[in-house]
């Protein structure tokens, strides 16, 4: 080759139909495109930025086909059924929140896929987890299927390479509020990855510990016994953009709820500090 040439490759048939499939390996001219409004911080030619809230699907599995994120990018941007996932490069679990980045074009795609194989590509969260967390830490233990039950994560010899890095940003009562670094992005990482050493996600209803391992005055604070989901949020994402190479960044505010969380916990040891100081008096 002498430069210049134009390369065409035609990917056979299967292969193709695999390529432009959903997580579950069901076509994408199956999903059916869906009208509901996307939560977009930002959009051009080549990439969206979602802040995916709360108890957003991101795509279609069985016995949830629809009202997933996927099925909304469908509608708002028809040509994303050319692009593998309709653009969709990294997963958000369904009630962890805040951002994650869509392809537009195949070239945008590839392009962030990657970032992230690279470990380029920054995701940033918040988290309030149980217990006396370290001031900071990294946790390096491989992921893999659960051995008894298929629908959870765990650290497994077998698994694959998994890197969190953490550091406290704000200690409670019996917990702190945490900012966690991905270094990879397994399934249900942090989640498992905290609850490995000991310092599970308030809320988590898969991984999550007992209220009874909090202290009595924090676990029936209303706010904190009713808090139903993980405390994750996806709070910034850096890359390079795919059209320009430039590093952008974006930022999400922390939601209603966890902020909520972080209130209730905040007056509860604030509460202790003032008892204490009085019966030392």
């Amino acid at each position: 080759m002498l430069g210049g040439e134009l390369l065409q490759l035609q990917l056979p048939p299967d292969l193709l139909a695999e390529t432009l499939a959903d997580s579950e390996g069901n076509p994408l001219s199956s999903v059916i495109a869906e009208d509901f409004e996307l939560p977009i911080v930002f959009e051009d030619d080549h990439i969206i930025i979602i802040n995916k809230p709360t108890g957003l699907v991101m795509h279609p599995a069985p016995g949830n086909r629809h009202g997933t994120l996927l099925n909304g990018l469908l509608h708002h941007d028809p040509s994303l059924y050319s692009v593998p996932r309709a653009g969709i490069v990294h997963r958000l679990d369904k009630d962890t929140s805040g951002l994650c980045v869509v392809a537009k074009t195949l070239e945008s795609h590839t392009h962030l896929v990657r970032q992230l194989q690279a470990r380029e590509m920054g995701r940033r969260y918040t988290a309030i987890v149980v217990g006396e967390v370290p001031i900071n830490g990294t946790v390096n233990a491989p992921i893999g299927r659960h051995p008894r039950d298929r629908k959870r994560m765990a650290v497994n010899d077998k698994g694959k390479e998994a890197i969190t890095h953490f550091e406290c940003e704000e200690r409670f009562l019996g917990c702190a509020r945490i900012s966690v670094k991905l270094e990879t992005g397994r399934t249900h990482q942090i989640r498992v990855h905290m609850t490995h050493i000991g310092h599970s996600l308030v809320g988590d209803p898969m991984y999550g510990r007992r209220l009874a391992v909090l202290p009595r005055q924090v676990a029936t604070v209303p706010a904190v016994a009713n808090f139903t989901r993980q405390a994750l949020h996806a709070h910034r994402l850096e890359l390079s953009h795919p059209g320009t190479n430039e590093w952008v960044s974006f930022d999400a505010a922390i939601p209603d709820d966890m902020v909520q969380l972080g209130d209730a916990l905040r007056y509860v040891a604030e509460e202790a500090l003032r008892d204490d100081a009085s019966n030392d008096r």
